[in-house]
C-alpha cells in the first residue's frame, strides 16, 4: 500500500468522523423545534402567551437547519466513501470545499482533502479505478 493510498484511507474515516459530527451537531435546532411543539400544545398559555406564528417559526426555521445539516453530514460520508473507493474525484473535491466552511474540522480536513487530491499520483488512482 502507498502512502497516497494509506493518505487517502484516512481521509475517508476522517470524513465519517466529521460526517457524524456535523449530524450531530445539526441535532441542537431539536431543542427549538420541542419549544415551538410545547408552544402549540398550550404549554406556555397564560397571561401573556405567544402567538401561535411564533411556535411555526419555531418548528419551521429549526427543521429546515436540521434538514439542511444531515443532508450536508450524508454528502460528508459519501465523499468518505468515495474516497476510499477512488471513486468520483470531483465529488470529493466539491466537498471538501464546502467543508472548509465548517470550523474547525471540516476546514483542516477540507485542506487536506484539496492537498491530497490534486496530486498527480491521486489522480492517476482515481482515473484507474474510473476504467
Amino acid at each position: 500500500m502507498t502512502e497516497d493510498e494509506r493518505n487517502l484511507d484516512l481521509l475517508a474515516i476522517f470524513h465519517y468522523i466529521v460526517g457524524g459530527l456535523t449530524a450531530l451537531f445539526s441535532c441542537f435546532f431539536l431543542i427549538h423545534v420541542a419549544v415551538g411543539i410545547a408552544m402549540l400544545c398550550g404549554a406556555f398559555d397564560g397571561k401573556d402567551a405567544p402567538p401561535k406564528f411564533l411556535a411555526w417559526f419555531f418548528i419551521l426555521f429549526p427543521a429546515v437547519f436540521i434538514v439542511a445539516g444531515w443532508t450536508l453530514a450524508g454528502f460528508i460520508v459519501a465523499a468518505g466513501r468515495k474516497l476510499k473507493r477512488r471513486l468520483s474525484r470531483t465529488f470529493c473535491l466539491v466537498i471538501a470545499g464546502i467543508e472548509c466552511m465548517l470550523m474547525p474540522f471540516g476546514t483542516v480536513l477540507g485542506v487536506f482533502t484539496i492537498v491530497v487530491l490534486m496530486k498527480d499520483s491521486v489522480k492517476q488512482l482515481f482515473a484507474a479505478n474510473r476504467a
